[in-house]
């Protein structure tokens, strides 16, 4: 080889090694987004620690960006955090996401929410073709992930009968679950606490849990009980259990707890049948709100399921009917003393008693709470919040591993706008139960692994850019029983799918989010 050769390989190489040497700064393509100076926690159980993220489009593409690198925006985050945008496993934002005026979702984005899951307690997504349409058409401020309910699949199949359905009717209900898989759904939920759930075998639960096990789907359930009304609350989460491995899927206890004074400190309990299933290799997880307050309807707490089959009418015909007062009261006696009493239970749903405790309404009424229950549930049948847990067992339950936070977001309870929050002073700050690392993992990487969004949850290259910046001084709960609408504070900057939802601590006029589809998802490398 003469030497003009050896030259010319020797310059090539020269000019390769140079083509693929880092470019500086200012010649590289500009980030969309550039979030600098801020503490990271990204979303594994490691401790934060100061980066710069890089994002391009809705993705995150560096998490040890120059702080000199070129970008369309630059968010300087000193002082505070930047964590995965959380996820909330369990609300009731389905009416929210299809509202033209409250499609933007604040009351979660101001929580540090960027994806919510709807249809949970076994309501589905009912005429769930044209609501995500509507959804995708209109926008939304958070990601939406929504379940195929295993009550509305019933209820579509043979209304509101308490009764075992044909095998025309369960193979209906099979196709329905099958048809909400194909389309995107998490997995089946299930109300079994709730009618027409409620009415539901255990063996009818598993064959469409199976459904959804074909599509890779997730069971979650707001168990049978979560007291002592039937069949207990280890009965129910022994259920839970059993559903999981006969229909081999991961299973998830929504807002778990142990409601009422009969269940008070059996946390311990619960806990050992999870981690006894968990060491068999059955996957179970939980979610779990911060309150010692639970919400649900007033006839759902006190008034017997026989009682409400059917609809309606046939309701009120049964409390009308003589010859069953004596029934219908002795049960809703033990309920009531399950909830706790009347005046642990406050009305909290648009109705003209709102704000006041059954037993103030009694009193008004001059009647005892039972006929003033009554009265409530003829009357419109509002949303109540009944203080019936115990702080131990709430501390008992958050510490555990496979527990997650959720907001079980109703109209009239605080936590719709504040549970993130008002779960990071409680256990952080105040209990000191974990630290910053593992509210953030409960909060976002757990609810993702467990229900295989592959492609958030985490502070990582080639994840979706949900990221909230967060004020940790200032990130506190505002809204309260007396207050339950204000908005909680210390959100500053929130990204969903790398676009500002909230910018400066305002929320800005985009719509970021999406409709998850859990059958195309793109998982990073």
């Amino acid at each position: 080889m003469n030497f003009s050769v050896k030259t010319l390989i020797y310059i090539t190489l020269l000019g390769l090694l140079a083509a693929c040497a880092p470019k500086e700064a200012d010649e590289q393509i500009p980030y969309s987004v550039l979030i600098i100076n801020g503490t990271v926690y990204d979303g594994s159980l490691n401790p934060g620690h100061k980066a710069n993220i890089g994002i391009s489009g809705a993705r995150i593409v560096s998490v040890d960006a120059a702080a000199n690198a070129p970008a369309d925006l630059v968010i300087d985050a000193t002082d505070r955090v930047v964590v995965p945008g959380f996820i909330d496993p369990h609300t009731h934002a389905n009416a929210e996401v299809l509202d033209d005026e409250l499609k933007s979702n604040v009351n979660y984005l101001t929580q540090g929410v960027s994806t919510v899951f709807v249809g949970n307690d076994g309501s589905g997504l009912p005429d769930r073709a044209t609501k995500v349409a509507t959804m995708r058409d209109q926008g939304t401020g958070t990601n939406v992930g929504f379940f195929s309910g295993h009550g509305a699949a019933r209820e579509a199949a043979m209304g509101l009968e308490n009764r075992a359905p044909t095998n025309d009717e369960l193979e209906q209900m099979r196709e329905f679950v099958a048809d909400d898989m194909r389309a995107g759904a998490l997995g089946l939920s299930s109300g079994l606490f709730y009618r027409p759930g409620s009415y539901a075998e255990t063996s009818e639960v598993i064959e469409l849990a199976k459904v959804a096990a074909k599509f890779g789907g997730v069971y979650d359930s707001h168990m049978r009980d979560e007291s002592s009304y039937n069949i207990g609350v280890l009965g129910s989460v022994k259920e839970v259990i059993k559903i999981a491995e006969e229909a081999k899927l991961p299973g998830h206890i929504a807002h778990l707890k142990a409601l009422g004074r009969d269940v008070w400190g059996q946390s311990g309990d619960i806990i050992a049948l999870v981690a006894a299933a968990r060491e068999r290799g059955i996957e179970i997880t939980a979610d779990q709100y911060p309150w010692r307050a639970s919400g649900t309807r007033t006839g759902n707490a006190l008034v017997p399921r026989w009682v409400m089959a059917d609809s309606q009418e046939a309701m009120f015909q049964r409390l009308d009917n003589a010859d069953l007062k004596d029934q219908i009261r002795e049960e809703m006696e033990a309920n009531l003393w399950r909830r706790g009493g009347a005046e642990s239970i406050l009305i909290t749903g648009e109705s003209q008693w709102r704000g006041q405790t059954l037993q103030d309404i009694a009193e008004q009424l001059e009647m005892d709470p039972i006929d003033a229950a009554l009265e409530v549930v003829r009357g419109g049948d509002p949303s109540i919040a009944s203080f019936n847990m115990n702080p131990s067992d709430i501390e008992a339950i958050a510490i555990q591993p496979w527990v997650m936070t959720g907001s079980d977001g109703s109209t009239g309870h605080p936590r719709k706008f504040a549970s993130y929050p008002k779960a990071y002073r409680d256990f952080v700050v105040e209990g000191r139960l974990f630290p910053m690392e593992r509210f953030v993992y409960r909060s976002s990487a757990l609810v993702a692994d467990s229900f295989y969004l592959c492609d958030r949850g985490y502070l990582r290259e080639g994840y979706i850019a949900d990221i909230a910046i967060i004020d940790l001084e200032n990130f506190r709960p505002v809204a309260d029983f007396q207050n339950p609408t204000e908005l909680s504070t210390g959100v500053t900057e929130m990204l969903v799918n790398g676009e500002l939802a909230i910018a400066d601590g305002e929320l800005t006029e985009a719509l970021p989010g999406v409709v998850i589809d859990r059958q195309n998802l793109v998982c990073p490398q």
